[in-house]
């Protein structure tokens, strides 16, 4: 064998070996894509319940404070230049319109740059709500951009199989390319950079992390109630999960029905956060973000069960898929010469686009470590020790809680106007269930930082106008008490008020 053919056999097979790890079957693609608009109508929907208390002028954060407070990020919100909820509401179906278009298929990489630019905006209108969750959205939305995720199961494949277009619908080799690595990286950055939070503190290694999180009642619920019951689960789980983010990076080393299993085990954990803690749609974006790693050998087999199932008949029978693309405006359309050229120059810009985020995306989580430093000029404008993947982490929260706000009414009798009832300092039956939603705790959480003071009297009055606007006996005066309980694995659980805030109605 000469030079020349060793080589080209040594890059074939390096390039296999690459395709096996950094590509992502097409079927794939489309359950991510799927799995991404219905996850964003989901939480569109739960964020829709309290549209005026977030992201409207009459709320807790009126578009002046978020200015004051946030400055730049503010610019990047669409949201932030209406104050009105009617206006806001018609982002919010826009949005939901563009997250349907996008589970379905249609118009698919439209629908998802429009929904990331509005992700962010959403976003961006009310910093202080934010979690992993959200970061993990945003980001699957941005590598998801540069994807095919229509290229199978949606309406625009259906419709260019219809047309006599290329029949894209039937290809079945991997997707390999900068944006399948940089999607793929980026979930294992996740778990990774988190790993080395979590070495970083003791609970985590010593094996008793879990058993202070399953003893916060304001995050268990459910099963979490019954596992809190039993510590040496909970640390067999604490070294179950621990060893899972360690070797996180076998993810992309394993292939085939290996990677698949190896998979499934990160699924089975984020599953487990859904039944024991309260997180909403946080676990099922991690689920989300484990789709692409399933390979062909999976989605072959799961394409035979649903191919033999009624379902599979049903479809054969009613041929329904294109029904569905019959029935929507064709995709198809004549397009200019100049927007043509215009295509094929983004398509040639993409690879190094998308390989200088990537890039970003590795310094920005070196530096959150404090591995890397950045200019000072960058730094100073947008810490990322701020935004990193440090769920529970290097510790988890060792103190529990509940709020009290107590008002006085004109009728000189007092009442907890967060609550809308009597005022209680005891703990409640329920913890978790004192906070409203996910949000509202978050929110909540957050209100007790130093940096968060200046939104304390914005807060303040928000309650004051909400129980103004729906009883006959005004408030005249809050205050903001938070009632701290130290968890102790040992014994019973002590309790201590902290008063954060206290003013007249109408002061802030």
């Amino acid at each position: 064998m000469d030079v020349q053919s060793f080589a080209a056999g040594f890059r074939d097979r390096a390039g296999s070996a690459l395709s096996r790890r950094f590509g992502v079957d097409p079927r794939a693609l489309a359950a991510l894509r799927v799995s991404l608009g219905l996850l964003l109508l989901t939480d569109l929907y739960l964020r829709s319940r309290d549209l005026v208390a977030f992201y409207t002028d009459a709320g807790v954060l009126p578009r002046s404070v978020l200015r004051e407070q946030f400055g730049g990020i503010a610019l990047v919100s669409i949201h932030a230049r209406f104050g009105s909820p009617w206006a806001v509401g018609l982002l919010f179906l826009v949005a939901g319109a563009f997250a349907v278009a996008l589970a379905v298929g249609y118009r698919t990489r439209l629908a998802t740059v429009v929904s990331f630019v509005l992700v962010v905006s959403l976003h961006a209108r009310n910093p202080v709500l934010l979690n992993g969750g959200d970061s993990m959205l945003r980001r699957l939305l941005l590598w998801g951009a540069f994807l095919p995720l229509g290229r199978r199961w949606s309406v625009d494949a259906l419709r260019r199989a219809r047309d006599g277009a290329r029949r894209e619908t039937e290809r079945s080799g991997r997707v390999a390319s900068v944006a399948s690595a940089a999607l793929l990286l980026q979930v294992v950055l996740v778990y990774t950079t988190n790993a080395v939070y979590k070495l970083r503190g003791e609970l985590w290694v010593s094996g008793e992390a879990i058993l202070y999180v399953f003893n916060l009642d304001q995050l268990t619920v459910g099963l979490g109630e019954t596992l809190a019951q039993y510590p040496a689960l909970l640390r067999a789980f604490d070294r179950v999960w621990l060893g899972l983010l360690v070797t996180s990076v076998g993810l992309l080393l394993l292939t085939g029905w290996a990677r698949a299993a190896f998979a499934a085990l990160f699924v089975g954990m984020h599953l487990g956060m859904a039944l024991t803690m309260r997180i909403t749609v946080f676990p099922l974006l991690s689920i989300a973000g484990l789709i692409p790693f399933l390979p062909g050998v999976f989605w072959d087999a799961a394409g035979a069960r649903v191919r033999e199932s009624r379902l599979g008949e049903w479809l054969d029978e009613t041929d329904a898929p294109a029904r569905v693309a019959a029935a929507l405006p064709n995709v198809r359309r004549r397009v200019p010469g100049g927007v043509r050229r215009l295509g094929r120059w983004a398509s040639r810009a993409r690879p190094p686009v998308v390989g200088g985020l990537l890039a970003l995306v590795l310094v920005w989580n070196a530096a959150a470590l404090g591995y890397v430093a950045l200019p000072e000029d960058v730094s100073s404008a947008a810490d990322p020790e701020e935004y990193r993947w440090d769920m529970f982490a290097p510790e988890p929260r060792t103190t529990d809680g509940w709020y009290v706000v107590p008002g006085r009414l004109e009728s000189g009798e007092r009442a907890d106007v967060f609550h809308r009832r009597a005022v209680r300092w005891d703990e409640p039956p329920d913890v978790a269930a004192s906070y409203r939603n996910v949000r509202w705790f978050k929110y909540m959480m957050d209100l007790r930082a130093s940096a968060a003071e200046p939104l304390r009297p914005h807060f303040a009055d928000y309650l004051c106008e909400r129980w103004n606007a729906t009883h006959e006996d005004d408030v005249e005066r809050v205050a903001l008490y938070y009632v701290e309980q130290p968890v102790r694995l040992d014994g019973p659980d002590p309790t201590n008020r902290v008063k954060m805030h206290e003013q007249s109605c109408g002061s802030a």
